[in-house]
């Protein structure tokens, strides 16, 4: 192929010298003018190399990744495979952000430099995971364990704004959607009120770390609105690791769903017609949709079949915010500790021993004894004061 585009360039730079005009050049090989002005630049009657192609790789490369830092992410690597734990990209990145290293380079620069230096190959037999495995809640009932979400902002036409407090349980795949306009923390406790009175009130709750479901980053230990509520009706809270959606991901999933044949399927012009239309593709979803891990019964079959009594709200109408500091009850954050052995709650950093390096542990709030218990593979293995405001 290199052979027969050096002869055509050739051939066509001699054509142009002996006078053919350059449309009919163009025309009989199939080339456009910008082509043959191109190799007319290009001829050197003096370099028999001048008609073969060039290297397109610019002469520096300002953008790339320096080589101090490269050596970094290669002994980073080595050492993590070496001492069998987590070596892609995401570990290593973290390493080198506890290390201080600046600028820290991305996920996909930290992969371009490992595919570059052949350090992509993977551990040979079946990888044994080190540590406590991670801590997943009960789901063999209905109503154990709900997992949560709030979908949005998402828009109507006109524009309206809104957004989606979404729930399901784990053990049945019964779901709920919420539409509401804002999410200040009356909107979040009447969504949630809403949904357990369709679905029962369940035994764990587990979320995410976002600001409207744990209160105040100013004032960590404030209880948000999701925090009391659930104290008050006996829920445990749990509040998944940062940075780690995939522990969420039973309704991250039925989100997708939810996108895909209900918010991009169906038009809808006002905040009437989005309540009605929600409830409509919740009651479709539960009554219709089959899913293979019940055996290819919908989410209402199999609650049925558990003959289950579910608990629900005593009370029609939410509380309203502000919800009363409770006095007793706790809730759990599961936390993953680095290598900087630092148990972050909310944005307040409590110190942790070197034992606990890239395991999971679950930091558990006690109200009514304000303590703060950590814990590891169950046991209790340190305790903070933990005065709540």
């Amino acid at each position: 192929m290199s052979k027969d585009s050096d002869r055509k360039r050739k051939l066509a730079v001699k054509r142009f010298q002996k006078g053919e005009s350059p449309s009919a050049i163009c025309a009989s090989i199939g080339k456009s003018r910008f082509w043959l002005y191109k190799w007319i630049k290009r001829f050197d009657p003096n370099d028999p190399d001048w008609c073969q192609d060039r290297s397109k790789r610019p002469i520096s490369s300002p953008q790339r990744t320096s080589a101090e830092i490269e050596e970094i992410i290669k002994m980073v690597r080595m050492n993590l495979y070496n001492n069998d734990l987590f070596c892609g990209a995401q570990a290593i990145r973290w390493e080198l952000e506890d290390m201080g290293v600046h600028p820290l380079p991305s996920e996909r620069t930290i992969n371009r430099i490992l595919a570059r230096n052949d350090l992509t190959h993977k551990r040979t037999g079946r990888y044994e995971p080190k540590g406590t495995p991670y801590p997943k809640l009960p789901s063999g009932r209905p109503n154990q364990t709900h997992q949560a979400d709030l979908v949005g902002p998402r828009f109507l036409r006109g524009p309206i704004r809104f957004y989606s407090q979404n729930t399901i349980d784990v053990a049945t795949g019964r779901g709920g959607v919420e539409p509401f306009p804002g999410k200040n923390s009356q909107n979040i406790i009447n969504g949630f009120w809403s949904l357990w009175h369709r679905l029962g009130i369940p035994e764990n709750l587990q979320v995410d770390n976002a600001l409207y479901y744990h209160g105040s980053n100013r004032y960590p230990r404030g209880m948000g609105a999701l925090i009391r509520l659930c104290l008050q009706l006996g829920i445990e809270l749990w509040f998944i690791p940062l940075s780690e959606p995939w522990r969420n991901g039973v309704i991250e999933k039925f989100n997708d769903h939810y996108g895909q044949k209900f918010l991009n399927k169906i038009t809808m012009t006002s905040f009437d017609e989005l309540v009605a239309g929600s409830l409509a593709f919740e009651e479709r979803h539960n009554s219709r949709y089959r899913y293979s891990k019940l055996g290819g019964k919908t989410p209402q079959m199999a609650l049925i079949n558990t003959n289950a009594k579910l608990s629900f709200p005593t009370q029609g109408e939410p509380p309203t915010h502000p919800l009363s500091k409770p006095e007793a009850g706790r809730y759990h954050l599961v936390r993953f500790i680095r290598s900087d052995l630092k148990l972050n709650i909310f944005g307040e950093i409590f110190p942790v021993a070197p034992e606990f390096q890239y395991e999971y542990v679950i930091a558990t709030v006690d109200v009514k004894e304000q303590k703060l218990k950590i814990f590891l593979s169950q046991s209790q293995v340190d305790e903070f004061e933990y005065k709540l405001r």
